[in-house]
């Protein structure tokens, strides 16, 4: 973001960073924190949040910092910054009652525990940074209301996938034409895809399992997609999208929508399999000045009626601190939910379940996520999958049914299921 680079350059000169917190230490975070302390000036990153210690030891030295101290309190956490140290902690409450904090990044992609990290952000008056998809895609409406409550910025980030999508979205709005295809880039799509079977691809990345099956069996798309939805008050062609598998170049792709069922809907969320540049995400765009036809005609993008707008890549830990940045200094969210529910993710089973079972997370062996809308989330009671996670199964379920609500026993006191059920009040279909 051009305008974002101008103003943490006077942060740089007026020594007054931006300060970012961080929760996690795992394959991006590590990346983020090397970006944020060597090559963002205007912007520091003075502690990492992390159950670990030593992931996050490690984080940091390989952002070229070997004595980083451990603090337990915001006290502790306030001195260290004002010494010019870097910190960490295994509790995220000393970086969110830290009042020199002044941006919370939730990078966990967890969803219970990270409730509580940006629940604690919010009532701490920081804006908070959502690297973090699979909870947006849960509560992620309940969550910017009391954000806005607050007087803070509650948004996802630039990098991944829907802050890409959103900034494309909104570059096309600002030349006139109305997006009616929100889409992402796969390069695979095996909905029974496990833990077992990611486990070498995972090791080669340092990533964990369970979060490289998310990819591959579809449900971090999804997440990421209802995020785009809540976003923008678009909805989807039917459950689990199109999904299109289309060997070519996504500007050939615009002729396999329907175009008076994307104007019916009013714009759909979507994905493309094996298409050409991935992973990179595209908008499909109508204008509605025949004048403004001849000039798109003449610039190379064609005769319409859709028109096609993409990114050929998504650089996340690289274009997560443009967030912070636009968050702290200009009160700009990169993609909010503020359109409110309008697709879920509901858990499906990957085979066939029996009572008694007690349901494990994301990427996991027994379930997969696909997009819903929210009225029939609701009205049918479906299961969402980020609250499916140590639920009981009450009675069997089949390999590929919808798990719903009256399948299921939930554990209590859980506070994504009690903000759930929030929203849903706030939110009637």
């Amino acid at each position: 973001m051009i305008i974002v680079d101008t103003a943490l350059e006077r942060r740089e000169a007026e020594q007054n960073p931006v300060r970012v917190a961080v929760t996690g230490a795992g394959f991006m975070n590590r990346g983020m924190t090397n970006k944020v302390i060597n090559h963002t000036p205007g912007m520091d990153l003075p502690v990492i949040v992390n159950r670990t210690p030593a992931n996050a030891i490690r984080c940091f030295a390989e952002a070229g910092i070997d004595d980083p101290i451990e603090v337990s309190t915001p006290a502790e956490l306030t001195a260290a910054i004002e010494a010019g140290k870097h910190a960490y902690t295994t509790d995220h409450t000393v970086a969110t009652g830290c009042e020199l904090i002044d941006v919370m990044i939730e990078g966990t992609g967890t969803i219970h525990y990270a409730t509580d990290v940006v629940l604690d952000a919010i009532a701490g008056g920081q804006h908070v940074i959502m690297l973090n998809a699979e909870l947006d895609a849960v509560i992620g409406p309940e969550l910017h209301h009391l954000a806005t409550q607050a007087g803070v910025i509650y948004s996802g980030c630039d990098g991944d996938q829907p802050g890409v999508q959103m900034n494309l979205i909104r570059f096309v709005k600002g030349i006139g034409a109305r997006p009616l295809v929100a889409g992402n880039i796969k390069g695979l799509l095996d909905y029974y895809r496990t833990p077992a079977t990611q486990a070498k691809f995972a090791a080669q990345w340092g990533q964990t399992p369970e979060m490289v099956t998310s990819f591959a069996d579809g449900t971090k798309i999804a997440f990421e997609q209802a995020v785009v939805a809540n976003a923008t008050g678009f909805s989807i062609a039917q459950r689990g999208m199109l999904g299109y598998e289309h060997d070519g170049f996504v500007d050939d792709a615009r002729d396999l929508y329907d175009i008076d069922m994307l104007e019916e809907k009013g714009g759909i969320v979507e994905f493309l399999v094996n298409t050409r540049p991935g992973p990179g995400v595209y908008v499909f765009a109508k204008h509605d000045d025949p004048q403004q036809h001849i000039y798109f005609e003449y610039l190379k993008l064609g005769k319409g009626p859709l028109y096609s707008f993409y990114v050929p890549f998504h650089l996340c830990n690289f274009e997560v601190p443009n967030s912070a940045a636009r968050a702290a200094l200009f009160a700009d969210a990169t993609i909010a939910p503020t359109h409110g529910p309008q697709v879920d993710v509901v858990a499906i089973a990957k085979s066939d379940l029996a009572a008694g079972k007690v349901l494990d997370g994301l990427g996991g062996f027994d379930t997969y996520g696909l997009c819903e809308t929210y009225g029939t989330t609701v009205g049918a009671r479906l299961l969402t999958m980020g609250q499916a996670e140590g639920c009981t199964l009450v009675r069997d379920v089949p390999k590929d049914a919808a798990l719903t609500l009256d399948d299921v026993a939930f554990p209590d006191g859980r506070k994504v299921d009690e903000l759930r059920r929030s929203m849903e009040r706030r939110f009637p279909v």
